[in-house]
């Protein structure tokens, strides 16, 4: 633009018809707001600063005042009390109005002032026995509220004084009666003579000390004291303070008490019972505590507080003191006292066990012994966990915890309370009591698996309780009434859709299973005891039922591995952890029933598989990460063995095909040269040399004769599989010293192998791969091993039932023990077992110093376990070790898991029956101009019919090269039996040939023999000559 000539400058004008005020409104909102608010704030500092002004010129004048009355209070008293008389402490006098309203517990001048009046009147007292006049004068009636406001303010003032000081009286604090002249126990005497149960006022002196936190400050005092060199060293007398705690704490609930219901956040069980190892320190107050009245109002306060999931304790001393640990310790500690007495009731029980319940849920689990350890870890369920810090318990605290948790008598008077009225059945059925007695014990026990030492507390609640018989009858009257009480609605933890059978399942299952692992034969056979075995029959439906629901049906969590229990995920989702560990117990406890069906058989063993497992269930099954794959791995026994064994050798010829097709090899890269009369040691030779991926591969083998000539015959698979049963005779023979039998013949390991063989080792090693390899080629053995051996290729340990196939008398001898009614003591027997091989005797010890240490009626069942496994499983424990894991390198432990010991020796030999010739006939072909109705067919049935079962052996033999049939019938025979016509006419010369093989083909050339006996004749030569396969 250019210049107009006019310097005014012109208004702009807003065509949008908005004025700039309007524009900014915005703007002047904000600022509005914020003056707004710093009036506010201006304000509030202005009321603030006159508030703490009012307060210091209140303070201020508060303090004046009392230098004021201190001054009058020494000018009329004397700095030392040295005016005072007994009628100083009467209504009138303002002797104790002055001192209590100027004392401070800081001044070094007050607290001598107030120990000095407490020195007077613990003396005015004594020389007149009467405190009652002497702070009320001739009438308390007419002063009442005067003397009881003075003795509550007095008694305070001498527990706050010792609190403010505690640091300073830190060696003073732990003083007993009979040190009058300290200062703290010139005051804490004074508490006590004013807190006499039979004064007036006591009631009200009792309230005004709890509202005023008086077991806070106590616990103050306790933690400070414990610190010096005294409060370690005093122990066992009676202090000054547990006196004036007796006193307080003994008023609650006594007639006629009307104290306010304490704050639980500063009650005696939060403060007092928290502190580190209590009742060490104050053991007569443990013992008041005890007192059933007393101790069940405190309990009940704990277990209604836990009810509310109230957070009440204080908090910690140390890290490895926790609040809830202490607080768990010191009322199990006197729990055993109170649940001994005749009048405990069951509500009582029901709280014990609630609050012990809880706390121990917060525990971290405690260690337990190397044997237990190992054995749970090959055993025992594992269950989900998080990552949580962990922390480490005080050895002594834990001690108390698990001392007093696991102590006999505490289990059995705990059980003996809950369930007094549903074992004895002397009064009328109460479902609703019964539930809540099975349901709190099953939960105190549940918790207490999760964190205390399983061994010990497992033979406690076997041997020393009723608890599988009271569990069994109540699972069984739910079974038949079709009826499971609520659980969920008598514990609060359980959401109300979790099953009323769970917890007594998953307490029932591992006690009564420890139970079994020292009941004797003659005990579960013939005195059927503990359970009938009508019961076990029941039980056993009962448990499948339940499994299958967890398992398959209904399951409310994903299976799942992994060891401790963590308390916080019980928390987030206490059923899931809940069906986890009952999914295993429940499947440990079927198993251990099968084995005791197999050794003797009580019930059929279909009774163990479930009705619904189908087609679709078994192909599921073979598929890794599937649920029918877990319960595969987890109770196969739910399974049918045959299904379980076609899943087994589908695995096994895909491990085969797999193998092949990667090697790509046209011929098998794996020859063995093994001569006859050396067959043990070329095996070992060559076959030590292989890898495991060649292992995996085929193996061709080429024998030779005793003359070094090479026999006859092209290994398509046959001569491999004769080689093999030639080598697993051999090399499992007694006499080569590798194993040796029991009474009934089956083999297991020698534990002086080493004696025998330099190399023992390596050759244990080499026969489980021997033996992996024939079951993974298909072929069967005849091996008889033993069932505790072979109980160690799915890794687990043997017990005392299993002992009688070793050493029966032995066995004998240990089941004298058990029943002995005298004193064993003196049979002096000792933790030591004596060993005797080959002449060499040697003592071993049981136990660290077992030698001196003498078996008793106490100990006992622990010595028979001892030497149980010192038999079953420490003796042969490196030469099986050795040999799984030669095993292990063809077949894998997820293989071997499937079968039990009984199933897994029909695995490895087959099945010990007569051969089912009809089977093979229905499954056998023909050739070279035979049919199934050609008469020397119709014949040769016949006669392999006559045979005994050792001629019939010996036949499969030899046209199999093996002497036992498949597992699941000939129908699986690969390739199937075939029967070739040996030559084209039925002349001399041809029917004076006998009968030839080819093992590899499963083939028999069977001449056209032109009657019944001759063909009997040449076909028993024929396959008794073992003439290898120069024959053919």
């Amino acid at each position: 633009m250019f210049f107009s000539g006019d310097p005014s400058t012109r208004k702009r004008v807003d065509l949008g018809g908005r004025s700039t005020k309007e524009r900014d409104a915005p703007k002047l909102l904000e600022q509005t707001r914020m003056e707004r608010n710093r009036r506010l704030l201006q304000k509030q500092q202005n009321a603030a600063a006159l508030k703490i002004q009012k307060f210091f010129r209140g303070r201020r004048s508060v303090a004046i005042e009392r230098s004021k009355v201190r001054r009058e209070f020494c000018e009329t008293y004397g700095n030392n009390c040295q005016n005072v008389d007994r009628n100083c402490f009467e209504p009138g006098s303002s002797f104790l109005r002055q001192l209590l309203f100027f004392f401070k517990a800081q001044n070094s001048g007050d607290f001598v002032i107030l120990v000095e009046t407490c020195r007077l009147l613990k003396i005015f007292t004594h020389s007149n026995g009467d405190i009652l006049s002497l702070f009320s004068g001739l009438d308390y009636s007419a002063e009442h509220n005067l003397v009881d406001f003075r003795v509550k303010k007095l008694a305070f003032t001498c527990i706050d004084a010792i609190h403010h000081n505690r640091d300073r009286l830190r060696d003073q604090l732990l003083v007993t009666t009979e040190e009058a002249s300290t200062s703290t126990a010139i005051l804490m005497e004074a508490m006590s003579l004013v807190l006499d149960p039979k004064l007036p006022w006591v009631c009200k002196t009792v309230s005004y000390l709890q509202k005023r936190h008086i077991f806070q400050l106590v616990r103050d005092i306790v933690i400070t004291a414990k610190e010096s060199p005294r409060g370690q060293t005093m122990i066992g007398s009676i202090l000054s303070l547990e006196r004036v705690l007796i006193l307080v704490v003994t008023h609650v609930g006594r007639e006629p008490c009307c104290c306010p219901v304490v704050d639980p956040r500063w009650s005696f069980s939060s403060m007092i019972l928290t502190i580190p190892l209590i009742w060490q320190l104050f053991p007569n107050l443990k013992v008041v505590f005890a007192n059933p009245n007393l101790s069940q109002h405190y309990i009940h306060q704990m277990a209604f507080c836990i009810q509310k999931d109230t957070h009440v304790l204080p908090t910690d001393t140390s890290a490895e003191f926790p609040g809830y640990a202490c607080l768990l310790g010191n009322t199990l500690e006197t729990a055993n006292v109170v649940l001994s007495q005749p009048d405990c009731s069951l509500d009582m029980a029901v709280d014990i066990a609630s609050v012990a319940t809880f706390l121990l849920e917060r525990l971290p689990p405690v260690k337990s012994s190397e044997r237990e350890s190992k054995q749970s870890s090959s055993e025992e369920d594992d269950m989900l966990i998080d990552d949580i810090p962990e922390f480490v318990l005080n050895k002594t605290l834990e001690q108390q915890i698990t001392t007093n948790a696991i102590d006999s008598r505490f289990l059995l008077q705990l059980t003996n309370v809950l369930f007094h009225q549903v074992s004895l059945g002397t009064q009328p059925y109460d479902e609703e009591k019964e539930a809540r007695a099975i349901g709190t014990a099953s939960s105190f026990l549940y918790a207490a698996f999760n964190t205390l030492p399983l061994e010990r507390i497992m033979t406690v609640l076997a041997y020393r309780t009723e608890l599988v018989i009271v569990l069994w009858n109540y699972m069984k009257r739910c079974h038949e009434n079709q009826k499971w009480s609520s659980m969920p609605n008598l514990l609060a933890y359980l959401p109300g859709d979790a099953p009323g059978w769970l917890l007594p399942l998953v307490v029932f299952c591992p006690v009564y299973k420890h139970m079994l692992m020292i009941v004797d034969n003659e005990e579960f056979y013939e005195r059927e005891k503990p359970l009938s075995l009508q019961d076990i029959r029941l039980l056993i439906i009962i448990l499948k039922q339940a499994l299958w629901q967890l398992l398959w049906v209904n399951p409310l969590t994903q299976p799942s591995t992994g060891k401790s229990v963590s308390n916080n995920l019980s928390k987030k989702n206490p059923v899931g952890l809940i069906q986890n560990r009952a999914g295993v117990v429940v499947a440990e406890l079927l198993s251990q029933l099968q084995d005791w069906n197999n050794r003797q058989q009580f019930t059929s063993s279909s009774d163990f598989q479930a009705d619904t497992v189908n087609e679709y269930f078994i192909s599921q099954a073979i598929a890794e990460g599937t649920r029918a794959n877990y319960i595969l791995m987890h109770a196969p026994f739910l399974i049918p063995f045959t299904s379980r064994v076609k899943i087994f050798t589908t695995q096994l010829a895909t491990a085969r095909e797999s193998h092949d097709h990667g090697s790509q090899a046209i011929f098998a890269r794996n020859r063995f040269r093994i001569r006859r009369d050396h067959i043990l040691e070329d095996a070992y030779n060559q076959m030590s040399a292989l890898s495991e991926d060649d292992l995996r591969g085929s193996i061709r083998v080429t024998f030779v004769n005793e003359l070094g000539v090479e026999e006859a015959g092209i290994d398509g698979g046959g001569i491999f599989k004769d080689f093999m049963e030639k080598i697993t005779r051999a090399a499992f023979d007694v006499q080569y010293g590798l194993f040796k039998e029991t009474v009934d013949h089956m083999l297991y390991p020698n534990p002086g192998s080493g004696m025998v063989h330099d190399q023992h080792l390596q050759f244990f090693h080499f026969l489980g791969t021997l033996l992996a390899k024939a079951m993974f080629e298909g072929i069967l053995v005849d091996i008889p091993f033993a069932t505790f051996f072979l109980s160690k290729l799915k890794h687990k340990y043997n017990y005392l039932n299993d002992l009688p196939s070793l050493d029966p008398e032995l066995y004998k001898h240990l089941i004298f023990l058990k029943r002995y009614k005298g004193n064993i003591a003196e049979l002096e027997l000792y933790f030591v077992i004596l060993n005797n091989e080959y002449g060499e005797r040697t003592e071993e010890e049981l136990l660290p110093g077992g030698k001196d240490m003498r078996v008793t009626n106490e100990n006992v069942i622990t010595f028979i376990h001892l030497v149980s496994n010192h038999r079953l499983n420490f003796q042969i424990r490196q030469q099986s070790s050795h040999f799984l894991r030669g095993f292990q390198q063809l077949i894998p432990k997820e293989c071997i898991d499937m079968f039990n010991e009984h199933e897994l020796q029909v695995l490895i030999s087959g099945s010990a029956d007569s051969l089912d010739i009809d089977d093979l006939r229905q499954n056998t072909n023909y050739t070279g101009g035979y049919n199934a109705g050609h008469y020397v067919i119709d014949m040769f049935w016949e006669v392999l019919k006559s045979f005994s079962t050792e001629n019939q052996k010996k036949f499969l033999k030899f046209v199999t090269g093996c002497s036992r049939g498949p597992l699941l019938g000939f129908k699986y025979l690969e390739p199937a039996f075939c029967i070739q016509r040996a030559a084209g006419s039925a002349s001399n010369e041809a029917v004076d040939r006998l009968p030839t093989s080819a093992t590899c083909m499963n083939l028999l050339k069977l001449p056209p023999y032109q009657s019944k006996e001759q063909l009997e004749t040449k076909l028993m030569y024929a396959i008794s000559a073992e003439a290898g396969f120069d024959l053919s």
